[in-house]
């Protein structure tokens, strides 16, 4: 496609395009295989955004594509609501088998990431019969009322959208780098996990309070990981004051830590679970997976949706354990994470831009900061990292509630040698980028 093509295409896109959907760069995809891309000029990018952690099995996957086409044929759709299909059952009970918690499971499926934590709440709020939800700063759970609510954000998400929902309260997050309290750890005693029994006197009571939702490594926020023992505080006051727990792994989940689930790392079991994302291996596909006792709460017929589950998402979903299983994506995951994590730390030497490194696995961030001592944040130098990316062959994105974040989501099956290349083409941006 020639230039004047690509302009011709843009004009389009502006013309018939909500403008308040965001684009990362200018380019349009043409095909993509494992863990590159091309556009329609031709143009080879090595992905280290993942359709935002979504391939995590890898673009077009054969095992995948070929599960999805053999599904097509068969049958599209018939909506599990009004004639029920294997896969559907299959899929959750490899779900329940598969995820944490000595307990029995149900699943549901739904369409979205933001769709599995409304029903989680939905959920929590007919076993418990309460109304509070607490989440936490810096977390994303969605673009709905009510996960926008539970966003932390405000700009872009949340801006000019209001008024939002109610029984949605928010306290800090473990974010150890920028402490809310001022502390350090482990001195600090996880004073912002402890901090919930107060948070009950001053904003919800724990008699009404239904759940306390948060992503076991913070996404959107920043890619933020508490240290090992918050989360058994977390579980320990759940329990002591009858609160469902729920873990958003929209983003952690299959593999992208290293374990299948991030909450694996801690040592606990949510009540619930969402997933998402690479759990379709691209396909629309979001579940929620749980304690049975709180999963069949709600009546019959309170729960469900036209295309929740799809027969072709399913399969899909199906082939992407399968993949996961086969390849050790786990292992995988923690490899990619080795070498990342090496090449970064050596930059952080090099280059005082990189104020921490931090993540789990394959799911790394580099905070960007203008001095290492006050830490004042680096948004755009980070934006001016990302644009360099692009236009060096190098899909990339930033995060956080500054935009300060470098973060990657590459495809788990990423070779050696494109993960070298990709982190070569970022250290050669921070070196741009810091005047060296």
């Amino acid at each position: 496609m020639t230039q004047q093509d690509m302009q011709q295409l843009a004009e389009r896109r502006a013309q018939a395009v909500a403008q308040g959907v965001s684009n990362a760069n200018s380019y349009f995809a043409d095909k993509a295989q494992g863990a590159e891309v091309w556009s329609l000029d031709g143009k080879r990018y090595l992905d280290f955004a993942g359709g935002i952690g979504v391939m995590n099995v890898g673009h077009s996957n054969p095992k995948v594509v070929a599960a999805i086409q053999e599904q097509a044929a068969r049958f599209t759709h018939v909506c599990f609501n009004v004639l029920m299909y294997e896969g559907y059952i299959k899929l959750a009970e490899k779900l329940n088998q598969l995820t944490p918690g000595d307990f029995p499971k149900k699943t549901i499926f739904v369409n979205t990431g933001a769709e599995t934590v409304e029903n989680a709440v939905k959920m929590a709020r007919s076993y418990t019969k309460r109304q509070g939800v607490i989440v936490f700063d810096d977390a994303f759970h969605g673009r709905t009322l009510l996960t926008m609510t539970m966003t932390s954000k405000v700009k872009p998400y949340k801006f000019g959208f209001g008024p939002f929902a109610p029984e949605v309260y928010r306290l800090p997050f473990a974010y150890c780098y920028r402490c809310s309290y001022g502390l350090s750890y482990p001195s600090c005693g996880l004073r912002c996990a402890h901090a919930l029994e107060d948070f009950f006197l001053k904003e919800v009571a724990a008699e009404n309070t239904a759940c306390i939702v948060a992503e076991p490594v913070q996404g959107e926020g920043g890619f933020i990981v508490p240290p090992k023992e918050y989360f058994g505080v977390i579980r320990q006051i759940c329990d002591k004051h009858g609160i469902v727990m729920v873990a958003d792994e929209v983003q952690t989940g299959l593999c992208r830590t290293g374990k299948l689930y991030a909450m694996e790392h801690f040592g606990v079991a949510a009540d619930l679970m969402t997933t998402a994302k690479s759990l379709g291996g691209g396909l629309p596909l979001g579940a929620l997976v749980g304690k049975a006792e709180i999963m069949d709460a709600p009546h019959v017929g309170g729960l469900g949706g036209t295309y929740g589950g799809n027969p072709v998402s399913c399969a899909a979903a199906l082939a992407v354990l399968e993949v996961v299983e086969e390849e050790n994506l786990c292992a995988k995951a923690q490899r990619v994470g080795e070498l990342a994590r090496g090449r970064f730390e050596a930059m952080a030497e090099k280059y005082p831009l990189i104020g921490e490194v931090r993540g789990l696995g394959a799911m790394l961030a580099l905070e960007l900061v203008r001095d290492p001592k006050t830490k004042e944040p680096a948004g755009d130098e980070a934006k001016k990292l990302v644009d360099y990316c692009h236009q060096n062959g190098l899909l990339a994105l930033n995060c956080g509630r500054y935009g300060n974040i470098i973060r990657t989501l590459m495809p788990l099956v990423i070779s050696d040698d494109q993960l070298d290349e990709g982190l070569g083409i970022i250290e050669k941006g921070l070196a741009l980028v810091s005047g060296k």
